[in-house]
């Protein structure tokens, strides 16, 4: 038996796994310690607590424990990055480079530098979402400070040449920077092998609580240092004030153990239902895939639907299935995806795409729902549009 609506929306949060429910429990009653009180067991062992979530964060990524920097989530670890990189190398220079399909985060962050002096280059994406190594070579300058580039697109899934760009970075002593919020624990990272200087992340991406995040910085190798962004108290080396969400910290580790546990059999099996959907899917017909067919997350299919009015096929699917239009932050807005249309797609096209993306709890049986769903419902839709066009 089905439950409805399905939930098939895992892009714009998971579900928090139970192990990670389990190991948060005691602190929010059992164990109330502020990890920043160091004259009692209480505190000892909020600190202890923070500590070891650091390391269980850190072997996901294949870091030193004390690169992590927690944060409230991605969006925050964005924020100081993009603004404390900014302001702390403004003597090198003020020139950064983004592309022109990052997370709202990050392009909302790069017009604000704008405001306040910053150069910004924004690179273009192909026809599969995918950013040309050559492009980012040539736009690389003497006061280029930071390159910034998402790890993994969170509304086609496209995973970027990052171990590449970032070399090219590298060879010009440009930092390196990635919001890795939707690959990180879906497919394997590794910050050493792939020269990244900072990463974002978020813990409700992956399988853990919402509010609890974090942020990479490479201490060797370069040494990457930050101008804080918020002020009062000095916490975690004085990069981010304000106590921490031991709760959340704590399960942000115990998803992080999780994923360095369940992550090649998770990712099989969501592969394997993915192909299978897409496959019944294109083969209806004026259906087409938006993204290279490889080179993305095994659980993401994002899918334009021809000839069928958005806003009809999001209205008539509401009920039964939880998908997306788009990025989870974007989704009040009325504008078509800026990601599909950077990759060249008309409005029209942009606004009838649909992000489905499958999770840890996901069955097959629900897999197999949605794509019937699906299929009995585009013939009335695109009868209707053919009509009324």
């Amino acid at each position: 038996m089905v439950h409805l609506p399905v939930y098939l929306d895992y892009n714009a949060t998971t579900p928090c796994d139970p192990a990670v429910v389990e190991a948060m429990l005691p602190y929010f009653s059992q164990k109330p310690g502020n990890a920043a009180s160091h004259t009692h067991a209480y505190g000892w062992e909020a600190r202890e607590a923070v500590e070891l979530a650091r390391e269980q964060v850190a072997s996901l990524l294949h870091c030193e424990a004390g690169e992590i920097i927690f944060t409230s989530g991605a969006t925050e670890s964005i924020n100081l990055a993009l603004k404390g990189v900014f302001e702390l190398y403004a003597r090198k220079g003020n020139h950064v480079i983004t592309s022109n399909a990052e997370h709202k985060a990050v392009l909302d962050c790069c017009a604000e530098l704008e405001r306040r002096g910053a150069e910004v280059t924004y690179l273009p994406v192909n026809s599969q979402g995918l950013i040309d190594p050559q492009q980012l070579e040539a736009a690389l300058r003497p006061h280029t400070i930071l390159v910034s580039i998402l790890y993994a697109n969170n509304e086609t899934g496209v995973i970027q040449p990052i171990r590449q760009l970032a070399g090219l970075t590298r060879q010009k002593g440009v930092l390196f920077m990635t919001d890795a919020t939707q690959a990180m624990g879906k497919i394997p990272l590794d910050v050493q092998e792939e020269e990244i200087d900072l990463l974002a992340f978020s813990a409700h991406k992956l399988y853990g609580p919402k509010g609890s995040g974090g942020l990479y910085l490479r201490r060797k190798s370069p040494r990457v240092r930050l101008y804080p962004q918020m002020h009062g108290g000095g916490h975690e080396k004085g990069f981010r004030s304000g106590t921490l969400n031991v709760p959340g910290i704590v399960g942000l580790g115990a998803a992080c153990v999780q994923c360095m546990e369940q992550m090649e059999a998770d990712s099989r099996r969501l592969r394997q239902w993915r192909d299978a959907m897409e496959k019944k899917l294109m083969a209806s017909g004026n259906v087409q895939r938006n993204g290279h067919p490889d080179k993305r997350l095994p659980h993401v299919s994002n899918l334009a639907f021809r000839q069928v009015s958005g806003t009809a096929l999001m209205s008539a699917l509401s009920s039964d299935l939880a998908v997306s239009s788009g990025s989870a932050c974007t989704s009040a807005r009325p504008e078509p995806s800026h990601v599909l249309m950077a990759m060249g797609l008309d409005e029209e096209l942009a606004r009838a795409s649909l992000r489905i993306s499958l999770g840890r709890m996901t069955t097959q049986e629900e897999v197999e729902y949605a794509t019937e769903k699906i299929i009995r419902t585009l013939p009335a839709l695109q009868r209707t549009h053919i009509t009324e066009t």
